[in-house]
């Protein structure tokens, strides 16, 4: 199992059997959705099925996304899901404040001290504008995404190259937090498998590290996407060897510069390549 997930599958948490079936399609992590993917009538039975479900630690990792935080129903959530064995982390939809996570966070928080890993989802304007104030909110907090079909449709964003300036602002905040890379947003069209691999390929130059899905044929072509190439394998190979031997600054035989921050890059990538070495 990577340290860092590369796929996450959202499955819905009133269809256990679907669950069932996505802890086993072979994604690195798991979603089980509470909140959009659950119609009004079935919000307590996706509760209790998930809760039945994660009793026990499950094959993967699994995160629950819980109902809004500002609504009835992420209390119950919280607490009948928060300190199950099988549950990973919670999804916290539509954040918009430090406040949100530090409410959770204390909510959430066993009689023992310590809290569930949380990731917050920012899906508006004003979550966007205090991206780094979540980021930062509390020790708690292991992650940070954007939800882009709300976002988009509180933007009035048009065309995807809208998203831009948000997903950057997201991969800033988590960076200067101390956060792991943000994992992107769905791609909501499970057949076009070219332009998912394209979108990938897009997030990944600003600074993503995978990606969640809505289908489990979608895993495979987000893997291959964030799985560095073996050029670059490879080329990160390199630069440890020559790292390990020269201290400093230091050149590859192509007259290519390395410093330490090229050095940590050259970890990073071989961080995620033990499927492939």
């Amino acid at each position: 199992m990577r340290d860092t997930p590369l796929t996450w599958l959202y499955a819905p948490g009133d269809r256990p059997s679907v669950v069932a079936k996505a802890l086993l399609a072979g994604a690195d992590a798991v979603i089980v959705d509470l909140e959009d993917a659950v119609g009004p009538d079935r919000k307590e039975y996706a509760r209790s099925a998930t809760a039945e479900l994660l009793a026990e630690p499950p094959p993967v990792p699994v995160h629950v996304r819980v109902n809004a935080l500002d609504g009835p129903l992420a209390g119950a959530d919280l607490r009948a899901i928060a300190h199950l064995p099988g549950v990973s982390g919670l999804r916290l939809p539509k954040v918009t404040s430090a406040a949100d996570v530090v409410r959770v966070a204390e909510r959430a928080a066993p009689a023992d001290g310590g809290a569930p890993a949380l990731h917050a989802l920012l899906e508006s304007a004003v979550g966007l504008e205090h991206a780094y104030a979540i980021a930062t909110a509390h020790p708690a907090l292991h992650g940070l995404s954007i939800g882009e079909a709300d976002l988009r449709a509180d933007l009035g964003v048009r065309d995807d190259a809208g998203l831009d300036w948000a997903r950057a602002r997201v991969v800033v905040a988590a960076r200067a937090a101390g956060l792991a890379p943000p994992a992107q947003s769905v791609y909501p069209d499970i057949r076009d498998l070219p332009g998912l691999a394209a979108s990938c390929a897009h997030g990944r130059g600003l600074g993503f590290l995978g990606r969640a899905a809505i289908h489990p044929r979608q895993l495979p072509v987000i893997e291959r996407a964030y799985l560095p190439t073996p050029e670059e394998v490879d080329r990160a190979e390199q630069i440890l060897k020559a790292a390990a031997t020269e201290s400093g600054a230091l050149a590859l035989p192509d007259g290519t510069f390395v410093d330490a921050a090229v050095v940590e890059g050259a970890r990073r990538t071989l961080s995620l390549t033990h499927r492939q070495l």
